[in-house]
């Protein structure tokens, strides 16, 4: 937090108690106690004085968040990588609400790995592979390989089966995402999204399809699936947005990052990996079958 480059304050603590009306002067002095707020050289008490156009840090509080019930596999690891498996409902980052509750955080505490960070992300609600650079110095190597889109990812998605739906076929359309609107949408306009649908097999009214996208739009393989008439089950955006509690565990999104196969950018070696995750509709075609709203739930 930076501070004004002017003002009548005689300590940081007075700014902070005009500045954070939401933490009662109780709170600041208790944060100030806990050497919660930092300076240039190391924690401030609360009589440091105020300096114009000073830059502090502080640790705020946490949010209360509900406890994830599922568990992260390690898929591989080694010196420079590490590849896991998510479950739905886990952040991949701190990120709003969560913060504790994501994989981040619990593979850097769980594994040791302080330095630990993302290769790239996986929403909050999709399950699958999420690859990790442990060390610092190659993180930019292989952040530029989803960037400039060397890495070839597979999906994986229960959705309701159309024998009309002429597969496998390519969707190319412009999506577009308004900061502080939940969903996107598809617009008019030059593609800047493609994927290709494939179907690997169908049964009781279910299709099991192979995602493959050639970019990466929020949320564009729900969009696509949606639109395409067999939205992918248990999605609560498309094609209609549905409010569901953060503690309402009992409908993943049937979507499955399968494989990540690239060439390490170190070694020159080719890689892939797999998930050895399983989308529960399919294992449990019987709890699922008939469901054409994506909002059937397992019991």
């Amino acid at each position: 937090m930076r501070m004004p480059t002017e003002g009548a304050w005689a300590t940081i603590r007075d700014h902070l108690v005009d500045r954070i009306p939401k933490l009662a002067p109780t709170r600041i002095d208790e944060m100030f106690s806990e050497r919660r707020f930092f300076g240039e050289h190391g924690p401030l008490d609360a009589d440091a004085p105020f300096v114009p156009g000073s830059v502090i840090w502080f640790h705020r509080d946490l949010p209360d968040e509900v406890p994830v019930p599922f568990e992260i596999d390690v898929v591989h690891r080694d010196e420079n990588l590490l590849v896991v498996h998510k479950p739905h409902f886990l952040a991949t980052i701190p990120r709003g609400q969560h913060i504790v509750e994501t994989a981040l955080v619990r593979l850097r505490r769980d594994l040791d790995l302080p330095l630990l960070s993302p290769a790239h992300r996986l929403d909050r609600v999709t399950a699958g592979l999420v690859m990790w650079v442990i060390r610092p110095e190659y993180r930019g190597a292989y952040q530029n390989l989803f960037r400039d889109r060397l890495v070839r990812k597979e999906y994986e998605a229960v959705a309701p089966f159309d024998p009309a739906l002429d597969l496998p076929r390519t969707v190319r359309s412009r999506i577009v995402k308004e900061r502080g609107v939940i969903t996107a949408q598809e617009v008019p306009g030059t593609p800047n999204s493609e994927t290709t649908v494939e179907l690997i097999e169908h049964s009781g009214g279910l299709g099991r399809y192979r995602l493959l996208p050639a970019t990466g739009r929020t949320h564009q393989l729900r969009l696509h699936m949606s639109n395409l008439g067999v939205p992918i089950l248990g999605d609560d955006f498309y094609p209609v947005l549905h409010e569901t509690p953060l503690d309402d565990f009992r409908r993943p999104l049937q979507l499955l990052a399968r494989t990540l196969e690239f060439t390490d950018p170190l070694t020159g070696e080719p890689r892939r990996f797999e998930s050895p995750g399983e989308l529960q509709a399919w294992t449990d075609l019987a709890g699922w079958s008939g469901t054409q709203d994506g909002q059937h739930s397992i019991e």
